[in-house]
């Protein structure tokens, strides 16, 4: 009783939600170890880092779909490349402010991805994955389609201007563009956690868990599914136009099967139905691969296999499910 008084005792209270002082100090820290970074490393280790970022936001879409709703793809590569398009045709083409084509390629990602939905309706597992699957795969050869090269220049691709930092900031553009990215994720996550949390979330999680009990409870499932594939294709396409962006360049073969896979594998180990394991899984797409470059320049990619077996092995439910295992384990500790 003692100990339940104390965790009341130290409970806070933000936007009608019950957060521990213990949690909201280490989100203070880990808000202001976000701001100080790019001050603290060389431009080049402030692009990964930004680049990490993007991959979380696409993996938290990628997440809200498969970890909560409980619909497995294979195909969100294809709403990324959707979205870094978006922003590359409207900055190339029309000259549109780079800061306008984030929401408009969330919103042409949202329609594409509710559509993709409907037809979706009617598969589960492995077949929702093949369908998935095949999306992935058609999509590079659509890009370098004759009839669309006037707007996404075939086989050659765009190349982008980066922006330079507003109202004279005296930041380089790399740091810019992460402070940028900074703010699109705490606005797209604070989004999600209030989306999850709600009558919303916790249909969708109905569904991932029962279907047919959703139902008979009066869940519109197919309604919840197709509005989840579109909000989980809003969030990939806004991180694809964040990263055509910051890397400048976008290319058909930039979004191949390969990348699918990857926001696969970054879900997995970030942490299934977590939304701070987006941000694990990000970190972990980004500077893996180059770990395992400088262990072994010959078979790099050996290396990330056995990394990721590692990580599997010893972390079966993804980095975040691990630190809160560890967590719950301390807590058990102090109290005996």
């Amino acid at each position: 009783m003692a100990i339940a008084r104390e965790t009341d005792a130290a409970a806070i209270k933000i936007g009608g939600a019950s957060v521990s002082r213990t949690r909201l100090l280490v989100l203070v820290a880990v808000a202001v170890l976000a701001c100080v970074l790019p001050f603290l490393v060389s431009d080049y280790r402030t692009f990964q880092f930004t680049l990490a970022l993007i991959y979380a936001i696409a993996l938290l879409g990628l997440n809200i779909l498969t970890g909560y709703n409980g619909q497995f793809s294979l195909g969100h590569g294809a709403f990324y490349a959707v979205g870094a398009y978006t922003a590359a045709v409207l900055m190339d083409q029309f000259e549109v402010a780079y800061y306008w084509t984030i929401p408009a390629a969330g919103l042409a990602c949202f329609i594409a991805g509710f559509l993709f939905g409907f037809p979706a309706l009617r598969l589960e597992g492995l077949y929702l994955a093949l369908a998935t699957f095949a999306l992935a795969i058609a999509t590079p050869q659509i890009l370098k389609y004759d009839a669309l090269e006037h707007w996404t220049g075939g086989v050659q691709g765009i190349v982008i201007l980066k922006p330079d930092p507003p109202f004279g900031l005296p930041l380089s553009q790399d740091q810019w563009l992460y402070f940028f990215t900074l703010g699109v994720l705490a606005i797209l996550f604070l989004c999600g956690w209030n989306l999850l949390r709600g009558r919303t979330g916790r249909a969708m999680m109905a569904i991932r868990d029962n279907p047919i009990a959703a139902s008979a409870l009066g869940v519109n499932t197919g309604l919840y599914k197709t509005l989840t594939f579109g909000v989980s294709a809003l969030y990939t396409g806004v991180a694809g136009a964040l990263g055509a962006i910051v890397i400048q360049f976008v290319a058909p073969d930039s979004f191949n099967l390969f990348l699918s896979v990857t926001l696969l594998v970054g879900l997995v180990v970030g942490g299934i139905a977590s939304i701070p394991g987006a941000i694990f899984g990000g970190v972990f797409i980004v500077f893996i691969p180059n770990v395992a470059e400088e262990i072994s320049k010959a078979a790099p990619w050996a290396i990330y296999g056995v990394f990721l077996i590692l990580f599997m092995y010893v972390m079966p439910t993804g980095i975040w499910g691990a630190i809160r295992q560890a967590y719950a384990w301390l807590v058990r500790q102090r109290a005996a």
